[in-house]
């Protein structure tokens, strides 16, 4: 995203970054339920390639409202393709196919450990040294999300072997597009950036949905259509932008380690939304998770 920092200048804690970041989390968290509902009703590369073209597709008509220039010099090109396939198009795409073979709550365990490998990255690439506070946030939100999964291991398996390392490589590559956000910024109006990343990582997740997959649209309910305009608007136009806006203000790794609160939200909003089970082992994946952002924000 637009950044006016030097590449690779070190990043100080902003109460606007830390904004930005919980605007995030909020976001993508409720968009948990939102998207476990939809998958009912539309298959998985359909409904989150077509609503994150669309969804660029309106930050886009934002831009123009704004008077926002869409226009990318040939030489960025390269660094928003390479962005928007890491940060937008293979995380969706990995992340889908790691549940064909694994249940959701281990694809989410795996998808999570993304602070530790932006924290690692971040390190050599960016010169932010892990802190004693940084590391003990790390350890109580992966306690936290220990939790959520009701303290049980990943059972690794021949059979299982294909999600796991898809999750992990869906993982690792938003940890790397998080990190390359901060090394090589995006020179470009904060809107148009966003939109250009999700339009270009989500179109080709959305025309394989169309070859592949079978959808009645016609059948989407009217809740469901609401939802879709949730998973449009919000989590493609609103929470993107505020991700990105948060990383040009937040160093990578206390950005990367603030979406550990992600799917301690998702369980709250699920419990709430779609009565699902909240019981001490949700409580203690909230509690370990939302302290270990706090110390992440003063380190």
């Amino acid at each position: 995203m637009t950044t006016q920092r030097k590449p690779g200048a070190t990043t100080h804690i902003t109460p606007a970054g830390l904004m930005f970041l919980a605007i995030t989390s909020l976001g993508w968290g409720f968009n948990w339920p939102v998207t476990k509902y939809l998958l009912a009703e539309l298959p998985p590369l359909t409904l989150r390639g077509s609503t994150g073209v669309i969804g660029a597709a309106l930050l886009a008509l934002l831009a123009v409202m704004r008077r926002q220039s869409l226009h990318v010099p040939r030489a960025l090109w390269p660094r928003l393709a390479l962005a928007a396939a890491l940060n937008v198009g293979a995380w969706m795409v990995l992340m889908g196919l790691a549940l064909l073979w694994l249940p959701a709550s281990e694809a989410a365990l795996i998808a999570y450990t993304m602070p530790v490998w932006a924290s690692l990255i971040a390190w050599p690439v960016l010169g932010e040294r892990p802190t004693v506070l940084r590391a003990v946030a790390l350890v109580m939100a992966f306690a936290g999300l220990a939790a959520i999964m009701g303290g049980n291991g990943i059972a690794a398996s021949e059979a299982k072997l294909p999600g796991i390392l898809m999750a992990l490589g869906g993982s690792i590559g938003f940890a790397v597009g998080t990190v390359l956000a901060k090394k090589l910024p995006l020179q470009l109006p904060p809107i148009t950036a966003a939109a250009w990343q999700i339009g270009v990582g989500c179109l080709p997740v959305a025309l394989v949905g169309l070859l592949i997959e079978h959808s009645n649209w016609q059948a989407v309910t009217t809740i469901g259509w609401l939802l879709v305009v949730y998973s449009t608007v919000i989590q493609f136009c609103v929470a993107y932008v505020a991700w990105f806006a948060a990383l040009a203000r937040l160093p990578a790794s206390v950005a990367a380690i603030g979406t550990m609160a992600v799917p301690v939200i998702g369980v709250v909003a699920s419990a709430i939304a779609l009565h699902e089970p909240l019981g001490p082992g949700q409580i203690a994946a909230l509690v370990f998770t939302l302290a270990g952002v706090v110390l992440a924000t003063r380190s």
